[in-house]
């Protein structure tokens, strides 16, 4: 992989542990979330003027893009509802790349190596690891549901992402009008769920809905623009190496349990990953 386009997922992936932390540290996820996507929407209509309205052949893939969103939102919020960071981002990240490389394959005949089948593996066991503790609440079980949901709506959207950023005739574009959709949509779920108790809850939360709105968009648009011009299978791979940090912070920062636990299983997340990214797949 090129290194700046190494350094940059890289980026990417800090970016979106520390805006996952963000809508877990407390409060209505749903409100925190919906104040992010809003964000990188309105962070969408100043771009506008400098990008040229989609290509037909990208609007299909921009529409099915925002629709997965409109589910990928909801699971994030249940996922940090019923478990703790440090536990459901490893397995909702973790998991992605594992269905990514089977998507890519399939739509895209990026194939992986004997060396990017190990790391699959790998990947699985720690994902397994971290769903298997000596005490399980009512909640873990709920928890580890939506990780599972939330990593599939990753997967899904990444894909078609990936190629849509490739039909697209400007890739900035594309980004701009899927960002564009994805807060619109969304924020007015939100609105209706929340209309009763909405002014409150947003004068709480905006300030750390916003600033992980900005970290949001910028993480993704980061790696939508290298999938256009890297194997998905490898961005997002490299991508989840977050856990790392996730994991950190949950347990460092956020006073989640089980700490050295799920450090190491988030360890072997993000080796499995690695591992991934640097096999010789197509």
């Amino acid at each position: 992989m090129d290194p700046i386009v190494l350094t940059l997922v890289l980026v990417a992936a800090v970016f979106h542990a520390c805006w996952n932390a963000l809508v877990k540290s407390g409060g209505d996820a749903w409100v925190r979330l919906a104040i992010g996507a809003a964000t990188g929407t309105i962070i969408a209509v100043f771009a506008l003027p400098f990008v040229d309205f989609p290509n037909a052949e990208a609007w299909p893939f921009i529409l099915g893009s925002a629709a997965i969103h409109l589910v990928y939102f909801p699971c994030v919020a249940l996922q940090y509802r019923f478990g703790d960071l440090s536990h459901v981002y490893p397995i909702s990240r973790g998991a992605a790349p594992i269905l990514v490389a089977a998507g890519a394959f399939i739509f895209a005949g990026e194939s992986l190596s004997p060396s990017g089948i190990a790391a699959v593996v790998l990947i699985c066991a720690a994902i397994l690891s971290l769903t298997l503790g000596k005490e399980w609440h009512a909640n873990d079980a709920r928890g580890v549901f939506f990780a599972l949901c939330t990593s599939t709506t990753i997967a899904a959207y990444t894909i078609v992402d990936g190629l849509g950023g490739r039909v697209a005739d400007d890739v900035f574009a594309y980004i701009v009008y899927l960002f564009l959709l994805d807060g619109i949509l969304f924020g007015l779920l939100v609105i209706f769920m929340r209309r009763r108790s909405l002014v409150p809850t947003f004068k709480a939360h905006w300030k750390k809905g916003a600033i992980g709105g900005v970290l949001s968009f910028f993480a993704y648009a980061l790696v939508i623009w290298a999938m256009t011009i890297t194997p998905m299978t490898y961005v997002s791979a490299l991508r989840e190496t977050s856990v790392i940090l996730a994991a950190f912070i949950g347990t460092r920062i956020l006073s989640e349990p089980f700490g050295a636990r799920r450090i190491a299983a988030a360890a072997c997340v993000a080796a499995g990953v690695i591992l991934l990214q640097l096999s010789n797949g197509a």
